[in-house]
């Protein structure tokens, strides 16, 4: 008898599966429709098949045959007639690896599915094709432009049953200070422009000093009028609340791009299932609510968290909130080694680890948690094969790859994913919402390194800060993770937050005032110490590389900021929009030699950038939650694990 497991392989391959109406069996062939649905049973998301199934998407991107030539100047190339005498042959050996280690969908970058005869979710480029990015959405010529573009792009894969939809783009990003920026720069015949200007009208209620309480206009420039004929940008003002007006804004474009695709791709194909712009490791709250009356689902690229295959909930929590529990796709995901065959140098901040063991274990671990999250429907592999030795033309070059550049397969990673994939979709009927914690929470014992920029040793499910509040709408936008030792207590933070380099205007120091910043109050038992953990952003950013943020820790007595002896901070060096950071504060800064037999009071507090959001503990705003030590939580120290004799 077949298991519900095998089933969801065999019909993503194209074999029999059970019929959903009737009696008769339902094959690629036979399907009376092309339309994939979503469904939710026992309150977990699935893609339904056409012929009912459902279905668990365990996808790849770039499945294709490589470049068009084997080597470009210095650069060596996946390039499938090197290994095959004809495509056929590369096909069909491609076809049985991956459907053997257990994939079952062709994502973005793929082969159509009338060559791999496997479900399928291309990437249109909709709005980049029709140049809905960066000229003006606002221009009535934009959506008719979508709309022929749309026709044409779906062309190939409309009326096929294994085409399950589309995601629209790949990673918009919805980057608020750049649609700010580049919209106030753009003439004033400019639809978008002009849009742009009667929204900041509207805002500050046509009162121009409100408005440059908040900005520093161009020079010369005192109205709103000279603001649209004027081809240059105001920038923020230190202490200002110019955040706010930027976020509609990016709502305002977020919005235009969603509702003219939606209503673009069910005029080209109706049948299809839209999936969004595959969100890039990051989201905007503002963009994605605007974003989740217009799709089915919410497809978003993922950045894992830790070595060991951590995935923040915080993430897919706040997707939850802010779509009202819309399926999520994990559109694409990755492990890299320094260890590989292909000479890749893995030189960004994308997760890396440092042998083809540890990226086995670790993206097995993934695989399984994101299966875990009741709303996640499928997650795709980011990609068939390595970069080329010698990286891409863009400057990427990871070690990405299931097979490298000469088609061998990493027998280690295919293996350990052959053999969790086979299970996720079990694994997913029984993912379920965290339950909330039973009893009082207690801060583990864990011996944490601080400057080795990795979470592999904290002992993240015990450490995980429950419970952190956020105001109105907003939603959490980072996990707290806490942990006791013999020598002190330990913080970290994965969050996330953009800050845009060009948006504000000041001299040589940042303003502290307008930094990601962590508040952290501790009661050891000598009375509350006040922390900050500020992350500083360059006054010059790179252009091909992170930007060195620094971590910068202080002890808060009266207004100022001092160092903390023998604490370390570090800041992780990940490409922002990520945030992840790390402190160890001694015990003797919190006035007690060593650990304390009795509970610590104790607070915690996240503002974003330019104060745009905040979330704490008790669901208090960050500077009355910190002054207020009355209202503390008392959290013991959990006891140490006995070590097995």
């Amino acid at each position: 008898m077949k298991t519900a497991v095998s089933c969801l392989v065999l019909a993503a391959v194209g074999l029999l599966a059970a019929a959903a109406r009737g009696d008769a069996a339902c094959t690629w062939a036979t399907v009376p429709e092309a339309r994939w649905t979503l469904a939710s049973e026992g309150g977990v998301a699935w893609l339904a098949t056409p012929c009912g199934e459902r279905f668990y998407s365990i996808g790849i991107n770039g499945l294709d045959g490589g470049a068009p030539q084997r080597r470009a100047g210095a650069r060596i190339y996946y390039h499938w007639p090197t290994f095959f005498p004809h495509f056929g042959a590369w096909l069909g050996t491609t076809r049985a690896r991956v459907v053997g280690w257990g994939f079952n969908t062709a994502s973005a970058g793929s082969l159509p599915p009338r060559l791999l005869r496997l479900p399928a979710i291309p990437n249109l480029d909709l709005g980049l094709t029709a140049r809905f990015h960066w000229t003006d959405p606002f221009d009535p010529a934009t959506e008719r432009r979508v709309r022929a573009w749309a026709r044409r792009l779906v062309a190939p894969y409309r009326g096929d049953p294994r085409r399950i939809g589309y995601f629209t783009d790949n990673e918009v990003g919805w980057w608020n200070g750049a649609l700010f920026d580049y919209y106030a720069k753009r003439p004033a015949a400019n639809r978008t422009k002009q849009r742009l200007v009667a929204l900041l009208r509207e805002h500050y209620a046509g009162d121009w000093d409100r408005f440059a309480r908040d900005f520093v206009p161009p020079a010369g420039v005192g109205t709103f009028d000279g603001l649209l004929a004027r081809r240059d940008r105001p920038r923020f003002r230190p202490g200002g609340a110019g955040i706010a007006v930027i976020r509609r804004w990016t709502g305002l474009v977020a919005e235009r791009y969603y509702r003219m695709i939606h209503e673009a791709l069910r005029a080209a194909d109706p049948d299809a299932l839209i999936f969004g712009d595959r969100l890039p490791i990051y989201y905007d709250p503002v963009a994605v609510r605007a974003m989740a009356p217009w799709v089915d689902a919410i497809a978003t690229n993922y950045n894992v968290d830790s070595p060991d295959g951590w995935v923040a909930r915080y993430y897919f929590e706040g997707l939850r909130q802010l779509t009202g529990g819309k399926p999520v796709i994990v559109s694409e995901w990755f492990f890299a080694a320094g260890e590989n065959r292909s000479g890749n140098r893995n030189n960004g901040h994308l997760m890396t680890v440092g042998t083809q063991a540890e990226r086995a274990r670790g993206a097995a671990a993934a695989a399984e948690r994101f299966a875990r999250q009741p709303t996640v429907v499928g997650s795709h592999w980011f990609q068939y094969y390595d970069h080329p030795r010698g990286g891409r033309e863009d400057g990427e070059d990871y070690d990405f790859g299931l097979v490298d550049i000469d088609d061998r397969p990493y027998e280690a990673l295919v293996d350990a994913l052959a053999r969790t994939n086979v299970r996720l979709a079990a694994i997913h009927r029984e993912a379920a919402d965290d339950p909330p914690p039973h009893g009082t929470w207690a801060i583990p014992r864990a011996d944490i390194d601080p400057g080795d920029r990795s979470l592999a040793d904290w002992p993240k499910d015990a450490a995980l800060v429950p419970e952190l509040a956020t105001p109105g709408a907003e939603v959490p936008f980072g996990d707290f993770f806490l942990a006791w030792s013999r020598t002190g207590l330990a913080l970290a933070l994965i969050a996330m937050d953009y800050y845009d380099p060009d948006l504000l205007a000041y001299g040589k120091e940042f303003p502290r005032g307008e930094a990601f910043r962590v508040d952290w109050g501790v009661d050891a038992g000598r009375g509350p110490r006040r922390f900050s953990l500020s992350v500083i952003p360059p006054k010059i950013f790179p252009a091909k590389s992170a930007p060195l943020m620094k971590a910068e820790l202080c002890r808060h007595e009266r207004d100022g900021c001092d160092a903390v002896p023998a604490a370390v901070a570090t800041y992780f060096g990940s490409d922002q929009p990520r945030i992840t950071v790390e402190a160890v504060v001694p015990w003797n800064a919190l006035g007690v030699d060593g650990p304390p037999r009795t509970p610590l009071r104790m607070q915690l507090a996240a503002t974003a950038f330019h104060r745009s959001r905040w979330m704490s503990w008790n669901g208090a705003p960050p500077e009355a939650a910190m002054r207020e030590s009355g209202g503390w939580r008392e959290i013991p120290l959990a006891p140490p694990r006995q070590q097995p004799e």
